[in-house]
């Protein structure tokens, strides 16, 4: 441990106010036990003084130390035993409040009316330390002063109240050195000094002597001229003093000038005018902009206030033709159904789809067009003779029929379907595959055991597209293998209903035939001069039989029925082609959807 740190580096006569670094105070208490001796409680003061001296005494002993010392107080009885919890609180409460406080303290040195120093305030504590400080600052008749009074202030029930007040002399200070296992009397004081920690109540302790070397210092002389420079340092200070205080009493004596004043006045005075006008200036050209603004929404809500009159004019419109709107709807609705209702059974009279109830054959087993197609499973029997074809064209009835209802019903298959009759096929377009093997056929292959699966693979497609009409239509299938039974199944829930089905709508282009026989007219004109294009007809076609025996017999009789149109009419009676206006009724067969087309 160093020497530095073990005893005190300041001699008790050099100690001075401007050394004090903070104070700490300990074992805060409200109340000081006081012992007196018997002779000094018996001293008469009163002006017979004398008299009371001449009486002889009544003799008595005199207490010792040990007497002096008041006598331990009895244990009170708390009677906390069966006090509720509340009640232990309070108690408690009560006896720390009478044992804690807030407090602060403050330093006065002669010759100053206000506090030099005045601490923070320290909150319920008995005991403070206080922050440290530093009053080399101040002035030098201050600082250079070795006593100070110390004044405690606490705060009690609301109350702040002059605890301690102790005059000071920091030369009569005793060392500590540390606070540790040092036990304090009531209300002590613990002063910090720059070379350690002081008490005033305590007596020092100095740890023994170490023997060290002799350390040099400074000389008399040196001490001597740094007090003098010491001295010169505080006169010229106070010389400027004086200075200052002549010369402000000097300046308080003369008359001012004010043109100074009224000229800096004055020109502050143009400046905020200046500024002000700029202010004004500023606030026309937003005021002419804010005019502009509100002229500019007035334009804009007008605008919107007609078209939202017109919307509401609009909204008004339609509200009166959405009741006839609906009813509409439903209607066309209606007839959507009822139509498809009647084209379901249309395709369930031509797909005749019928059930095989002869002893021997498996259970749901149908035929299309009379023609048996086993649910997906056949083995090598059904294939032999004339089984296969069998079966290609019954595949080809169910692809035909499948492909139909989905443009009745509305709904797109997800593996297209190309009907081609016996050699019909399907697509796989959702399958990572090769583009060349995205076909698959629905006839049975002559191959191998490859050809075999791309059957029924394209069959289980086949499958796949009437589920998902089955699911369009709220069917749940049990089973897609069994291709006929959910067809026929489908067939017979879409053509179900309780009203009447509606008749067939007939319509069509009346001149479709006109323009059909016009076009062989002048295919027979052009064969009667050589120049036929339907050199190469079929035979037995509408084509070959105008050519040939129009064209040769009657080709003038055409030519002046058909291409003259009124001067070769044999009839008379402006018929087309030796028939009746009346009898004639030529219709287009559009598969029932379609509405009459224009006469």
């Amino acid at each position: 441990m160093s020497a530095e740190s073990t005893r005190p580096l300041l001699l008790p006569q050099n100690r001075k106010l401007r050394h004090l670094r903070g104070i700490s105070l300990r074992n805060l208490a409200f109340t000081r036990h006081r012992g007196r001796t018997i002779d000094d409680a018996a001293l008469n003061k009163s002006p017979a003084k004398l008299e009371s001296l001449r009486n002889t005494p009544q003799i008595h002993h005199a207490l010792s130390s040990e007497q002096l010392r008041p006598a331990p107080g009895r244990r009170r009885s708390t009677n906390l035993v069966n006090a509720s919890p509340v009640t232990r609180q309070k108690r408690i409460e009560d006896t720390f409040d009478n044992k804690l406080a807030d407090a602060f303290f403050s330093l006065h040195v002669e010759g100053e009316e206000e506090p030099i120093y005045i601490s923070e305030v320290a909150e319920r504590a008995t005991n403070f330390n206080f922050s440290l400080f530093e009053l080399s600052e101040l002035e030098s008749t201050i600082t250079q002063t070795p006593r100070v009074t110390i004044k405690i202030w606490a705060k009690r029930h609301d109350t702040w109240s002059l605890l301690l007040e102790d005059d000071v002399d920091l030369r009569a200070l005793n060392w500590l050195g540390t606070l540790q296992n040092v036990h304090f009397p009531p209300n002590s004081l613990v002063f910090h000094m720059i070379d350690g920690i002081y008490s005033l109540e305590l007596s020092n302790k100095y740890p023994p002597p170490k023997t060290m070397a002799t350390t040099p210092t400074s000389s008399y002389n040196a001490l001597m001229r740094l007090a003098t420079l010491d001295n010169s340092i505080q006169d010229a200070l106070a010389t400027r003093e004086s200075l200052t205080q002549q010369i402000n009493d000097l300046l308080a004596k003369e008359t001012p000038n004010q043109v100074p004043a009224a000229e800096d006045s004055l020109a502050l005075a143009e400046k905020y005018l200046a500024a002000q006008k700029r202010t004004v200036e500023a606030s026309k050209r937003r005021n002419e902009e804010l005019r502009a603004s509100i002229e500019a929404r007035r334009t804009a809500i007008a605008e919107g206030r007609a078209v939202q009159q017109k919307a509401e004019t609009d909204v008004n419109n339609a509200t009166e033709k959405l009741a006839h709107s609906k009813t509409l709807l439903a209607k066309t609705k209606d007839q959507i159904h009822g139509q498809r209702r009647r084209i379901c059974e249309d395709l369930d009279r031509i797909w005749r789809i019928n059930s095989v109830s002869t002893p021997g054959t498996p259970p749901l087993t149908f035929t299309i067009c009379d023609l048996p197609l086993p649910n997906t499973i056949y083995d090598d029997a059904l294939l032999k003779g004339n089984g296969s074809d069998i079966i290609s064209a019954a595949l080809g009835y169910v692809a035909q029929l499948t492909d139909n209802l989905q443009c009745y019903l509305g709904v797109p298959l997800p593996y297209p379907i190309r009907p081609y009759g016996s050699r019909s096929s399907i697509r796989d377009d959702i399958s990572q595959l090769p583009d060349t093997q995205r076909d698959f056929p629905l006839y049975v292959p002559r191959g191998g055991s490859s050809a075999q699966y791309r059957f029924d693979y394209g069959w289980f497609l086949l499958n796949k597209d009437i589920e998902t009409l089955c699911v369009s239509q709220g069917l749940k299938v049990v089973d897609i293998r069994h291709t006929l039974p959910n067809l026929k199944y489908l067939l017979y829930v879409c053509s179900a209903g309780t009203d009447e089905i509606p008749e067939r709508k007939r319509g069509g282009v009346r001149g479709l035939w006109a323009g059909r026989y016009r076009n062989l007219a002048v295919a027979a004109m052009s064969a009667g001069d050589g120049a036929s294009s339907f050199g190469g007809s079929r035979r037995g076609s509408d084509a070959s039989s105008v050519v040939g025996g129009v064209g040769q017999k009657k080709g003038e009789e055409l030519r002046g029925r058909i291409i003259g149109g009124g001067n070769g009419n044999e009839n008379g009676n402006g018929s087309l082609i030796g028939f009746e206006e009346g009898e004639v009724k030529i219709t287009l067969r559009t598969k029932g959807m379609r509405e009459s087309a224009a006469q």
